[in-house]
């Protein structure tokens, strides 16, 4: 995989291997999720290109418990989400979002307010919780 750029649709088809953390597809707010995979994707540096859908399965991994959760409590079908919030959760896309939350938040929020509504990575942050260093 080239340093200089990820291809979105190798993380997406990563991400799409861990169902268990997705909504299923018909029940997804949004088919096609690509600007939000894109700016995501924009947040990741140089020099965790080469092996980043290596690091997003372990991130996955590390996190299961965490993002089952967040798709049982937040996702399509609950409470939160049949008001119009967390349009995000259940997306194979918001596997990325959510890692690079945890590795790189003021690069992908820096990143996200020039290109999205603000709303969608304000929620997604509300439920994900606090930070989580791993590295202290």
């Amino acid at each position: 995989m080239s340093t200089e750029q990820l291809d979105a649709n190798d993380v997406l088809a990563a991400a799409e291997r861990f169902p268990w953390a997705l909504a299923a597809p018909g029940e997804r707010n949004w088919p096609d999720g690509s600007d939000f995979l894109d700016v995501a994707l924009s947040a990741v540096r140089p020099e965790e290109r080469e092996d980043y859908i290596e690091h997003l399965e372990v991130f996955v991994g590390q996190h299961r418990a965490r993002l089952e959760e967040m798709l049982r409590t937040h996702g399509p079908g609950s409470r939160p989400a049949s008001h119009g919030r967390y349009a995000l959760i259940g997306q194979p896309e918001t596997l990325v979002i959510v890692e690079r939350m945890e590795s790189a938040p003021f690069l992908l929020r820096g990143r996200w307010e020039k290109e999205l509504e603000t709303v969608f990575l304000d929620d997604l942050e509300f439920v994900w919780g606090p930070r989580i260093r791993l590295n202290r």
